[in-house]
């Protein structure tokens, strides 16, 4: 009998028997792999957490109690679980599943979550919110109330957010559990003091002898007092388990564990036992990333999102079976890499850096080459940036390589330790604009309206490969203050690949169709130029549309925008970021300054509203910013001149 399609909330899922869940597991992976296979996605994450999440559903109720995820990638067992299944089919797209929580998928999703360190936090206010309102459990007056539970996996706990949320959560006086899904992996593999305090607890014997432990530890704690009557209320399964030296101890938290968190038994024996302590604990859970698969669990990195693959030799559980991953094309992420090794080898003042990012960012494959210029730092954005201007204060040309939607997590230190020092950092923005299936949690629409604001920052976009290199050149040379670069999540083009690519000068943009008689111009930023080629290729022969490559959003080349408005024609501006002040508020703010009249820019750009999960193109299409859009557009903006130049002449000749 098959136990997964016959699950449609919880409920379903109490009412097998404990010796049912390892086969409903071994399903719950099956159905993840067929589906990522077909569609791409995260997979070993959600591989790892599998026996967890079944656990925390079967022991807990989360229509009820409260269920919170940090890094929610590690969230398809859940919504397995909780009547999503059919939904699975359409993962990360349209009418389909989110590869996140998605509130407005399911009540059981409480936060749209797509960056780390937030879940510690976001419980600790909603265990206040609960005690506030009255429905807060109690195990002597209200042993009804809710429950709070933050998942943190990933090693997002390194997080500066998550650290600070450690540090309130030890004040609560209430039922409160972190749950540690402790792999050993981030995205990468995990980087610093924490990671490798953990990376000892997880190997050493003592503590996973848990008998190891006595109540004479215990009265040696820090707040011994609390934690000896916890030690009495919790049972002698959660008693065996209290870690001697637990780091999370220092935080005012007790710790339970590690446990082996593919053992469906203990973690619900366990989970019984700190179910009801009302002080807050931290459940140390030991996971393995991609669990059920070989290829997986031995290259869990490559396999934390891979696009879709194929097995070409073998069962998919067997251990001599092939993976084969499917070819997109050339990245720019993978044009990066190769652009900025060609700068590190030319130029040896040039350092780089990642936020626990180095396969998407594009510089695992650099690591090993320059060992002494290239740092992983692990999930800290706020201190990877400090860490960069801490690099250029000291005469070194610092690169940080980030997923734009990741940049505002550190935008307090560009402001104050960048910025407003006059130093060179550069940041280099991959996942630029929309990014297709990961939805709206990972769109990068923002980085230039938060940027922009600095005194003397360079922000650059580019179209292609050729464009990315030059920008780089241009970042590496530039000391006066912050420069960015953007780029998105897709291939690089080679539509003008036949054109000479001249170097970037401050401020300047760089045509790539003109005319002598036009009837319009597109002011392209970044890679839409591309799209912007094609609309005008759609357009055929009926219009003589320019296209210009702005490739600065700060400081714009007003002297284009001058010789435009003084042929009259309708300038349109293209963008794969937000309308709100992106790089056709630029346009509109530099031609404003200048005297020049804007009357005549249309702006094409992300809406202010939130794109859900879908293709790229289907995003963009849904943006108003796709090859069929921008033709309207232009069109539209040549048949409203040429009315209004009819109508003038009309009234000119009556």
């Amino acid at each position: 009998m098959a136990y997964l399609p016959t699950i449609q909330s919880p409920a379903d899922l109490k009412r097998l028997p404990v010796s049912a869940l390892p086969q409903l597991a071994a399903e719950m992976r099956e159905a993840i792999c067929r589906q990522v296979m077909s569609s791409g996605g995260h997979f070993a994450p959600n591989l790892g957490v599998v026996e967890l999440t079944i656990a925390l559903h079967y022991i807990f109720d989360f229509g009820h109690d409260r269920l919170l995820f940090d890094v929610g990638h590690q969230c398809y067992p859940h919504k397995l679980l909780t009547g999503r299944y059919p939904l699975l089919s359409k993962l990360r797209q349209r009418g389909g599943m989110a590869g996140f929580p998605e509130p407005s998928e399911s009540d059981y999703d409480l936060f749209a979550v797509g960056h780390a360190g937030t879940s510690i936090s976001t419980a600790v206010g909603m265990a206040r919110g609960d005690t506030l309102n009255g429905d807060a459990f109690d195990p002597q007056h209200q042993p009804d109330g809710r429950r709070v539970v933050a998942m943190v996996g990933d090693a997002s706990i390194v997080n500066g957010v998550a650290m600070e949320g450690l540090n309130n959560a030890g004040t609560l006086n209430r039922q409160f559990l972190v749950v540690l899904n402790d792999n050993g992996m981030s995205i990468a593999h995990p980087q610093g003091a924490v990671a490798r305090y953990l990376d000892r607890v997880r190997v050493n014997p003592a503590y996973r002898s848990f008998k190891k432990v006595g109540k004479d530890l215990v009265s040696h704690l820090p707040g011994a007092e609390l934690v000896e009557d916890m030690y009495h209320r919790m049972g002698e399964i959660a008693k065996d388990a209290v870690a001697a030296d637990a780091w999370f101890e220092k935080f005012g938290l007790l710790t339970v564990g590690p446990i082996d968190g593919h053992d469906l038994p203990s973690l619900i024996d366990m989970l019984v036992a700190v179910k009801d302590v009302d002080r807050p604990i931290v459940l140390h859970v030991h996971t393995v990333k991609g669990k059920g698969y070989e290829f997986s669990e031995g290259d869990a990195t490559t396999f934390h999102s891979p696009k879709p693959f194929r097995v070409t030799e073998g069962e998919l559980q067997s251990e001599g079976c092939r993976v084969e991953l499917k070819s997109g094309g050339r990245s720019f992420t993978a044009a990066f890499s190769d652009r900025l090794g060609d700068l590190m080898e030319r130029d040896d003042k040039v350092v780089a850096a990642t936020a626990a990012m180095p396969d998407g960012t594009g510089l695992a494959e650099l690591l090993p080459r320059f060992p002494d210029r290239m740092w992983d730092t692990g999930i800290c954005e706020s201190h990877a940036m400090d860490m960069m201007a801490g690099l250029a204060k000291t005469g070194w040309k610092p690169f940080f390589a980030v997923y734009s939607t990741f940049i505002q997590r550190a935008f307090d230190q560009a402001f104050q330790e960048v910025a407003l020092q006059g130093l060179a950092v550069r940041l280099c923005l991959d996942r630029a604009g929309l990014v297709g299936g990961d939805g709206a949690v990972h769109h990068g629409f923002c980085d230039i309206s938060i940027l922009r604001v600095f005194p003397d920052a360079a922000l650059v976009a580019a179209i292609d490969e050729p464009s990315l290199a030059a920008a780089l050149d241009f970042m590496a040379d530039y000391d006066t203050g912050l420069s960015a670069v953007r780029y998105p999540r897709s291939n690089v083009s080679d539509r003008f690949s036949d054109l000479e690519c001249p170097p970037f000068e401050l401020g300047k943009s760089r045509p790539l169709i003109e005319h002598d008689e036009p009837d319009a111009a597109i002011v392209a930023y970044g890679a839409m130029a591309i799209d912007a080629a094609a609309a005008i290729d759609e357009l055929g022969g009926d219009y003589n549309v320019e296209l210009h490559d702005a490739r600065f959003a700060r400081p714009v080349d007003v002297d284009l925008l001058r010789r435009l408005d003084e042929r009259g024609i309708p300038i349109i501006t293209v963008e794969d970021h937000g309308i709100e002040g992106g790089f056709g508020s630029c346009v509109i703010d530099a031609m404003h300054d200048a005297g020049l009249d804007a009357r005549r820019v249309t702006r094409l750009a992300i809406p202010t509203r939130w794109i859900a999960q879908g293709s790229r193109e289907e995003q963009l299409e849904d943006a108003g910013i796709d090859t069929a859009s921008i033709a309207r557009a232009v069109r539209h903006a040549i048949e409203l001149r040429r009315e209004a130049i009819d109508t003038r002449d009309r009234l000119r000749s009556a």
